[in-house]
């Protein structure tokens, strides 16, 4: 164990904070129209990094994140993506109320981003680890884990100004296969990141107030 000190705010400092990076990630939308603006590879492993602070069952940190700029590999990505969900859309495996629930966001199974966007990152779940001589080794709260640091690396995203949409094509054991995984990883999420597009559109989306999703129990 070490000593763990942080700064001490006073309230109004917090409430500054609070406030700004509230107003920050308020702005944040998912992206489906980006430009082909090149963006420093650095910046894609300072996210990573961010995203990695995160806390993790027993500190296993059970996550991959799997970076490409190739052409040919998210060729291969969207092409392999909208075989799935071209299925889901048009195929019917997708059941009617989640169609309807997703018509208002304008999407369909063409996924023409995942080749304009500079970066597709991929973040695979470890199922478990592997020890140094070649054992299982158990990780614990994989999902939970894995999904606070796909949070934190969006928000990183964001705050240097890049855009990102989480994409979960269904199935996507293609990606495991297509970026040459090993068994006890799984794909968790994918992340097509680089700036908007100039026409650019979103959604007009209201979150929720704070009554609905905060409840006080005393």
């Amino acid at each position: 164990m070490i000593p763990y000190i942080p700064e001490r705010l006073n309230a109004d400092e917090q409430r500054r904070r609070a406030l700004a990076f509230y107003q920050e990630m308020d702005e944040r939308r998912s992206v489906r129209f980006f430009s082909d603006d090149p963006v420093p590879r650095d910046l894609i492993d300072q996210a990573i990094l961010t995203a990695s602070t995160a806390p993790s069952g027993a500190h296993r940190q059970p996550w991959t994140f799997v970076v490409t700029g190739s052409v040919d590999i998210k060729r291969q990505i969207r092409l392999a993506a909208e075989e799935e969900e071209k299925v889901n859309y048009d195929g019917g495996r997708l059941p009617e109320h989640w169609r309807e629930a997703l018509e208002p966001l304008g999407t369909d199974w063409r996924k023409p981003f995942l080749e304009t966007v500079p970066w597709v990152v991929v973040m695979f779940e470890q199922r478990y680890g592997i020890g140094a001589d070649g054992s299982r080794v158990h990780n614990y709260y994989v999902k939970e884990s894995a999904g606070i640091a796909a949070g934190m690396f969006i928000a990183a995203l964001h705050h240097m100004g890049l855009a990102t949409l989480t994409h979960t094509p269904s199935p996507m054991a293609f990606l495991t296969t297509l970026l040459g995984r090993p068994e006890n990883e799984r794909p968790f999420c994918m992340f097509p990141i680089g700036y908007p597009a100039a026409d650019c559109v979103v959604p007009d989306l209201k979150r929720k107030a704070l009554a609905e999703v905060a409840v006080e129990v005393e």
